[in-house]
């Protein structure tokens, strides 16, 4: 997510005071058939969770869940996760939260070429932004323009082939799209952790996110879910 202050990555202060991140392979799931730590009541049979300690924390934990008939199977993690500055919440153009509740995931982009995700995937340049400006038309998509000749205000958009590493790959988390309300927040992703909280996206270890982004599958209808833990 971004700010209309101008054209940041998701990225903002704090350091993560977790134990170093562990790869897919150090996180074997064992007795996997459990409950997950938000609720869900919808169709889809796949379910990222991301669950954070209190609304105020920056970091949570990422975990993802299979539907098998009534039950969910935990299939990858849990990773070390960050959410944004000021915690999970009620997300706005001009806060840093990362929104509270279930959204689709139904596409991805990166910088480099896709990771193997089956998600459409987009591989962005300089010339691929996420629209932020909340006066234009094209507010909370991706839309190609070269540098400077944008019919939207350029510092109130993300420049995706600008962002660097964190940018290598990334969900597009679709929070205030269907439709998209001016101010309620704009440019959430599922995106490669640079070690600091976001402005509001999620963010993972690369090879974590690699292994989620290639088991994400369109045909199970894939939703992240975003809340509190349980007390």
């Amino acid at each position: 997510m971004r700010t209309v202050l101008g054209t940041l990555v998701c990225v903002a202060l704090g350091t993560l005071a977790t134990a170093a991140p562990a790869s897919p392979a150090q996180n074997p799931v064992q007795n996997p058939v459990q409950n997950p730590p938000l609720p869900y009541h919808g169709p889809a049979g796949q379910m990222v969770t991301v669950t954070a300690s209190d609304p105020s924390s920056t970091t949570a934990t990422l975990i993802a869940w299979q539907r098998h008939g009534s039950h969910w199977v935990r299939a990858l993690g849990p990773f070390p996760a960050f959410v944004g500055t000021q915690g999970i919440g009620e997300a706005s153009e001009t806060t840093s939260h990362t929104p509270a509740g279930v959204w689709t995931l139904t596409e991805a982009f990166g910088i480099q070429p896709t990771n193997g995700t089956r998600l459409p995937y987009r591989q962005v340049t300089e010339n691929d932004w996420w629209v932020s400006d909340v006066t234009s038309p094209f507010y909370n998509t991706h839309y190609s323009c070269a540098p400077g000749t944008c019919s939207f205000n350029e510092a109130a958009g993300e420049d995706l082939g600008k962002a660097g590493p964190v940018y290598d790959h990334a969900t597009v988390i679709d929070y205030n799209r269907s439709p998209a309300v001016p101010g309620k927040g704009s440019a959430f992703f599922l995106h490669v952790a640079s070690g600091k909280p976001t402005a509001g996206c999620v963010s993972i270890p690369g090879a974590d996110l690699d292994a989620v982004m290639r088991w994400l599958d369109p045909a199970g209808h894939p939703v992240i879910n975003i809340g509190i833990s349980p007390q």
